[in-house]
């Protein structure tokens, strides 16, 4: 039997699960959400999402200034400081954190939310 050729064409671009892909990376949601407030330094946004490792969190906030999302601006100031803010992309974002936002409110209890994710660790710590 001949192996299975595979297409030279490229990944089709579907806006839906794109999005999603990249808002649901680790701590995305949280660096925009933060930067909602305005533009923040590096350590400034650090504290403000809480809990991620600097250098998590300097990927992540690669990946949104390449993809157009955040736009990063070096502060001629000593020592020189590098702030980071929401593009038109960015800010666009606003009505969707704000549905999700609404929804979670409306439709998720906190109680069962944790529930869940300790029954999910405690899974994983089986395996």
């Amino acid at each position: 039997m001949a192996p299975a050729r595979r297409s030279a064409l490229p990944d089709p671009f579907c806006p839906v699960l794109d999005a999603i892909g990249v808002l649901q990376g680790k701590w995305t949601m949280q660096i925009v959400h933060a930067l909602m407030g305005g533009p923040m330094g590096f350590n400034e946004l650090s504290r403000a999402v809480g809990g991620c490792n600097p250098s998590t969190l300097a990927q992540r906030l690669e990946t949104l200034v390449a993809l157009d999302i955040l736009a990063r601006r070096v502060e001629s100031s000593s020592p020189p400081r590098t702030l980071y803010s929401l593009t038109a992309a960015g800010v666009a974002l606003q009505p969707v954190v704000a549905a999700i936002d609404d929804w979670g409110k409306r439709h998720l209890r906190r109680d069962r939310v944790q529930a869940v994710r300790r029954a999910a660790r405690a899974r994983e710590s089986r395996a």
